[in-house]
């Protein structure tokens, strides 16, 4: 259940609760996790507009996008973060209708640590993620 929260400059998206979901559908598919409430319900992407006065890059540029991604640890292979990383830059530009911000897309993946995932109240381990979904898909 990864939340994603993007950071752009104000006005840079027309859709922005589309983008969303789109970002939480991507990485579900990445995941390879099944289509059930459990997760669709608690896959996330929040988008954070930013006045383009309040960041920087060295060069002065403010014309960027950042994506966090947070995920539970292991949720990702190598290749699923680099189809990831791939599929995540494309939805921001053609968000944006700029392809030219695929060279000013950051996105950067962090990995709850175990028992730091807390979701209704409960703080997971990947283990019991596991457990829980089985439950759920009635293969415990």
């Amino acid at each position: 259940m990864p939340m994603i929260d993007v950071y752009a400059p104000a006005g840079m998206f027309r859709d922005k609760h589309a983008l969303a979901q789109e970002l939480a559908e991507t990485i579900m598919r990445w995941e390879k996790v099944p289509r059930i409430p459990f997760f669709l319900d608690n896959t996330a992407a929040f988008i954070h507009e930013l006045d383009p006065d309040s960041f920087s890059t060295a060069g002065g540029g403010s014309a960027g996008v950042r994506v966090n991604v947070t995920t539970n640890t292991g949720a990702l292979d190598r290749e699923q973060q680099l189809g990831l990383v791939k599929d995540f830059t494309a939805l921001v530009a053609k968000a944006a209708g700029d392809p030219t911000l695929e060279e000013r897309t950051w996105v950067a993946l962090t990995e709850a640590v175990a028992g730091g995932w807390g979701i209704a109240g409960h703080a997971y381990t990947n283990e019991e993620i596991v457990q829980h979904v089985r439950e759920l898909l009635g293969k415990a």
